[in-house]
């Protein structure tokens, strides 16, 4: 695909500076751009590649004063970044804007598939599952009995959506995510062994929710698995069964969630915290990377940092004092000495 630059800033509803009918047909870092890329420039840090990338058009805010030749085409616009951010968006749709169902792949007779689909090759989709409108549905996705699935939906490859599932409206899930795999459920006998309990309940992931790549979802043991409207999660996180994750609540990577803990809406938890289960997080909460959290948390809108999790600040004030350690160790030997030279000359 190549576009224009006043095509480009007809969009952006920008100012061109130089040849308009340059054409572009990639994306770039201003740093590493070629002839026939787009980039753009936002970070002052950077302005020392206007001068000389190999970039055809590059976007700049409007009050950027030049201090050099340029000899790319510039489009002038109110905020670079912002605008660079549209034309990822609508680059990233052009080439996400797959359709049709390839060959071969397995469609159950009683499914139900929507409007405007796209179904790569090798996809298993399951008795009386349902999908809606413009979902895509990639190459090796496995989707099972029962499921019910949204519009504009999107399931990278690899992706496995367990029995009586229920997707939401423009989710997507990155490949090697699992929507349902059983809860980590075993009651203990008398001789030591366990007896799995089944766990018969399903996932719920509302609307406008990501997974991302490798992270679980574990079902309910009965009941719901729930992921509220907007929920973002990252790769490799571990949700248990009867879990749920208020909305527009973020997640970084490497954090599990026990079983049956509530997280509250707009919480924000860093990479590697970890939650025990049968807790729940008020909302707005936010979490430093590996924070152990083993109680609940009840008043809205605080950070918490440490292991166990203390008060974001109380956290801080104890990592000075730890820091310090080895220089009063040092002086408490110190004092010691000086007191055994003290009780040597009385």
């Amino acid at each position: 695909m190549q576009f224009t630059a006043q095509d480009i800033s007809f969009l952006l509803n920008g100012t061109v500076e130089g040849d308009p009918s340059v054409t572009v047909h990639q994306l770039s870092k201003i740093e590493e751009g070629t002839s026939g890329s787009l980039s753009f420039l936002a970070n002052p840090k950077y302005e020392q590649y206007l001068y000389t990338t190999n970039a055809s058009v590059v976007i700049i805010n409007n009050d950027l004063q030049l201090t050099g030749p340029v000899t790319a085409t510039l489009i002038r616009v109110e905020n670079a970044y912002s605008s660079f951010s549209v034309l990822l968006e609508k680059y990233n749709t052009f080439k996400l804007n797959k359709k049709g169902i390839e060959q071969p792949c397995f469609i159950h007779p009683s499914a139900q598939i929507g409007a405007e689909p796209y179904i790569g090759a090798f996809a298993y989709i399951g008795l009386n599952a349902k999908i809606g409108d413009n979902c895509k549905i990639y190459p090796n996705v496995n989707i099972a009995d029962n499921v019910t699935i949204g519009n504009n939906v999107t399931l990278f490859s690899g992706v496995t959506v367990y029995f009586d599932c229920v997707i939401g409206n423009n989710v997507v899930v990155h490949s090697g995510a699992v929507i349902g795999s059983d809860g980590f459920g075993f009651a203990p006998n008398p001789d030591g062994t366990y007896t799995k309990v089944a766990q018969i309940g399903n996932v719920i992931l509302e609307d406008n929710v990501e997974v991302g790549s490798n992270t679980t979802i574990d079902r309910a043991t009965m009941g719901s698995t729930v992921i509220r409207k907007g929920v973002k999660l990252d790769n490799l996180i571990q949700i248990a069964h009867n879990v749920e994750i208020g909305a527009n609540t973020v997640i970084a990577a490497q954090t599990g969630i026990s079983g049956s803990t509530k997280v509250g809406e707009n919480v924000i938890m860093g990479g590697q915290v970890g939650l025990v289960g049968h807790i729940s997080i008020a909302n707005r909460t936010q979490f430093q990377a590996q924070s152990g959290v083993s109680r609940s948390i009840t008043e809205e809108g605080k950070k918490w940092a440490g292991t166990p999790a203390t008060s974001y600040n109380a956290n801080m004030r104890s990592n000075v004092v730890i820091n310090r350690l080895p220089e009063l160790e040092k002086r408490i030997n110190e004092l010691e000495k000086i007191i055994i030279e003290l009780k040597k000359g009385q």
